[in-house]
């Protein structure tokens, strides 16, 4: 149940991005997730990172 409420929430911010119609600007506030060699995730989170950087290439431009 908290995932599912992680990629509703994160569906709705990125999709706000792309409904402005301004632009990349518009996603500003909102960078991609950077992970170091120290980091430890699991798949679940890494799916989740992987999932929020890809959308904000697709709809934001990053």
């Amino acid at each position: 149940m908290r995932w599912s409420a992680m990629w509703i929430a994160l569906a709705i911010l990125l999709a706000s991005c792309a409904g402005t119609g301004v632009g990349p600007e518009a996603c500003a506030p909102w960078r991609p997730i950077l992970v170091g060699e120290e980091d430890r995730l699991g798949e679940a989170t890494a799916r989740a990172i992987l999932a929020h950087n890809r959308t904000g290439r697709r709809l934001c431009g990053w």
